[in-house]
């Protein structure tokens, strides 16, 4: 605490946003008083809360929490101490680690669920090496759900129509709400890279630079709620949805994934910069747990909307060179840079869960010695579409799919099968405007 406390003291903050990730990726805690931050190190908060779905409804099945339901420990990372720049006084936010009674992580903690799946890595004296490029929309306010989403007008005073991919111009139509983006993204020291259009209409993409799995979460984690902040400000919305509009393209997080001995080399190629084996079977590991994970990758109903019908979206799990119709995708790269693109998370994953849900398949097929389909030189768009095609399917794979439960946590993964079955139930509660439309009188 000794470094949170001089940083606090030397910016004079007020006030603490303590914060720790749900399981849709959604910031939990407490505003404390600095004071009182300081004074106490750390805050309790129920277990409970990491089976709330996003509904704010609680699963059937609570078998995997103490019915007492116990407070936990949290306590602040102290690498996490950032300002929060859109705040009016000087406040600091800061994610926590949760703990139990006896100072073990709480191993349904998204957060904890990653450093569990790192912690196989170190044993072998690997690091993971990652870098998410996240993709969203922007859209007008949208105050009535039962009205389509719309692109915002620019300054051009006009909203986008055509597809826009990779251009300025259309970047330069949002200009002030990127600089806010980026304002605020320097403030938190968020290590956002490039910034380009993608296909849809107002749709953005933001690269990250590569590093640790933790702090690439955090830094996802963090980003999403300043984009949001930022449009805001200007009185429109970001949105994270896998497909919000219905016209056009999903929004994925697409994940690349490169892995490290301690003295920093590459081992996804050799001497003579070829592919390694272990690169081999880290893909070949990827192709055969995805299905196991798909829920981690999309956790959503509205997940499969992208998946299943939406463009440029993987359809199954083929892995090429330089081929973006395959879900696993190989850039040209120097050896040092070697790596592997994993194209099937969406924009609207728990960047922890899916950061745990790819390295864990990876590590699997490395410890396994699988050996990968051959590559896929031609459209993967052409092979069937071999992924789960919704979310009660995703969860049936993950449930019976003892390795990566093992990877991930058995308690973990009960309660996150819980949660997302209680809300997959509860969209089907609500009826369609599609079924009243066709079938009020035609059945």
């Amino acid at each position: 605490m000794d470094s949170i406390k001089g940083w606090m003291e030397s910016n004079r903050i007020t006030e603490v946003e303590c914060l720790f990730p749900d399981f849709t990726g959604n910031a939990r805690g407490k505003i404390i008083p600095a004071s009182k931050f300081l004074r106490e190190g750390g805050m309790r908060l129920p277990e409970v809360i990491f089976t709330q779905t996003v509904t704010g409804e609680y699963p059937d099945d609570d078998s995997m929490i103490d019915p007492l339901e116990r407070d936990m420990q949290l306590y602040p990372d102290p690498n996490t101490i950032r300002f929060v720049p859109w705040a009016l006084e000087p406040t600091a936010q800061v994610i926590h680690d949760c703990f139990d009674v006896n100072g073990k992580l709480i191993d349904i903690a998204p957060r904890s669920v990653l450093r569990r799946v790192l912690s196989f890595y170190e044993k072998q004296g690997w690091k993971p090496v990652v870098a998410p490029e996240l993709e969203f929309y922007l859209v007008t306010r949208n105050e009535d759900p039962d009205y389509p989403l719309m692109p915002p007008v620019g300054r051009n005073g006009r909203p986008e129509t055509a597809r826009q991919s990779f251009s300025i111009d259309a970047v330069n139509e949002f200009d002030p709400i990127f600089e806010d983006m980026y304002d605020y993204c320097e403030a938190q020291e968020l290590e956002v890279d490039t910034l380009i259009h993608e296909s849809g209409a107002a749709q953005m993409e933001i690269n990250f630079l590569h590093g640790d799995a933790i702090d690439l979460a955090d830094q996802v984690f963090l980003f999403k709620r300043t984009m949001r902040e930022a449009a805001h400000k200007h009185g429109i919305y970001a949105t994270f949805m896998a497909k919000p509009m219905s016209n056009e393209p999903g929004s994925a997080m697409h994940i690349h994934q490169s892995l490290e001995d301690a003295n920093g080399h590459n081992l996804f190629a050799t001497a003579e910069g070829n592919n390694s084996d272990l690169f081999m079977h880290f893909i070949a590991g990827l192709q055969k747990y995805t299905p196991a994970v798909t829920a981690l990758l999309a956790p959503n109903v509205n997940s499969y909307r992208r998946l299943t019908f939406g463009e440029s979206a993987p359809r199954n799990v083929q892995w090429g060179v330089e081929n973006r119709t395959c879900g696993l995708r190989v850039p040209f790269s120097e050896p040092s840079a070697r790596r592997v693109e994993n194209r099937f998370a969406g924009a609207d994953a728990n960047p922890y869960l899916a950061l745990a849900a790819t390295l864990a398949c990876g590590y699997l097929g490395m410890m396994e010695k699988l050996e990968p389909m051959q590559e896929m030189k031609s459209s993967a768009y052409d092979l069937p579409y071999s992924l789960p095609r919704s979310l009660e399917e995703a969860l049936s794979h993950l449930e019976q799919c003892e390795p990566i439960k093992e990877m991930l946590g058995e308690r973990f993964t009960r309660a996150f099968v819980a949660v997302k079955r209680k809300e997959y139930e509860t969209y089907f509660g609500v009826i369609s405007r599609w079924e009243r439309e066709f079938l009020l009188l035609n059945v």
